[in-house]
């Protein structure tokens, strides 16, 4: 774990002064009246790194609610060991202490930042190339993008994000879940990767996206869509004096990110239950809050999603498709107008330029 650290800070490290060292070429070349012929990356590597700052800080600050949500999920439904938001989190502290209200965290962070920086670049560039085919098409040159087309943009971005780091959450799900008692612990991300791996196959690394990759349409869609629209809504009817030089204010946008989050998740909750229930098929030193401490009946397996969907609404009911929905309701909100409000402050800082509306 120390060299995994070590590298992720060198990485950082090398990322960070990279990008300095780009800024500082480009206002050099800028004071001598040329344009940097490195803009267009500089303009890529302050895009990713205010996603991937954005990601990683909401994430950390709402991790708790997080874990628990997962733990509510995935938990042997004969055998309950959380029940509910506030007796959840009193439990994981008094079983596992403080540390174990961000179990899982630091897999998360890894995996959150390289995904949120593709997903908000991702989403740049699907709504420049849309709105380009758009105004093509229209023969409308100050056309704008419509929700729709926004829904799309997002919704690509989503696909895009969560496919190129889906085994991190998969392992990632099944850290979250471990506890002290676990028969077997995943020491880490990299060697949670390498022992799925072995003992599962490659394929193992996927259970569940296609869960996920549904899912995202709905809830990374609409959040872009409706935090865009209801911006735009807000700037050209200024309703209660909320804009001030064409601009929103801090607590504003906090806003716009909540209304935005709570309706993508509600929507897509059911699919994010069964992809987790399905990741955690296949695991034989399960954790004990799946297997039910071998005391009750063994955790189902499941032979695809629609599979999944039968059995846990025949087993358990309608009301299990939205398990842990209140900690992620309580969480989803600050996460993701923090991430919203992040980037844009980082990306701001850094003076990255924003290409939709060009």
């Amino acid at each position: 774990m120390a060299s995994e650290n070590v590298v992720g800070k060198n990485t950082g490290e090398s990322a960070v002064t990279t990008i300095v060292n780009l800024a500082a070429e480009e206002a050099k070349l800028a004071r001598e009246g040329v344009k940097a012929p490195g803009h267009a990356i500089l303009s890529i590597c302050k895009s990713l790194v205010a996603g991937g700052v954005a990601g990683g800080v909401s994430r950390t600050a709402v991790a708790p609610l997080e874990r628990l949500k997962i733990l509510l999920q995935v938990q042997n439904p004969h055998s309950i060991q959380y029940n509910g938001t506030i007796q959840g989190l009193k439990y994981i502290w008094k079983s596992e202490g403080f540390r174990g209200l961000f179990k899982g965290n630091g897999t998360n962070c890894a995996r959150i930042i390289p995904n949120s920086a593709v997903k908000f670049f991702s989403y740049e560039q699907a709504s420049s190339g849309i709105l380009w085919l758009y105004r093509r098409h229209s023969g409308k040159e100050d056309a704008q993008l419509t929700p729709v087309l926004r829904l799309g943009a997002g919704a690509c971005a989503g696909i895009i994000a969560m496919s190129a780091t889906y085994p991190m959450d998969m392992v990632r799900g099944r850290i979250t879940v471990q506890t002290e008692k676990s028969p077997y612990q995943y020491r880490g991300m990299l060697h949670a990767l390498r022992t799925v791996y072995c003992e599962e196959g490659f394929r193992a690394l996927y259970k569940g996206w296609l869960p996920s990759v549904i899912g995202v349409i709905p809830y990374v869609g609409l959040n872009f869509a409706v935090y865009e629209s209801l911006k735009d809504w807000l700037i050209k009817t200024n309703p209660y004096g909320l804009v001030e030089d064409s601009e929103l204010s801090v607590v504003t946008r906090l806003g716009c990110g909540a209304v935005a989050g709570t309706v993508g998740q509600t929507v897509a909750y059911p699919l994010d239950v069964i992809r987790r229930r399905m990741q955690m098929v296949g695991w034989k030193d399960a954790a004990s809050v799946v297997t039910g401490h071998g005391r009750s009946k063994a955790p189902l397996e499941y032979n695809g999603m629609v599979d999944a969907f039968r059995k846990t609404v025949r087993n358990e009911g309608f009301g299990a498709l939205y398990k842990g929905l209140v900690p992620n309701s309580v969480k989803v909100v600050p996460s993701i107008a923090i991430a919203f409000v992040t980037y844009e402050v980082v990306k701001d800082v850094l003076g990255v330029e924003m290409r939709i509306s060009d």
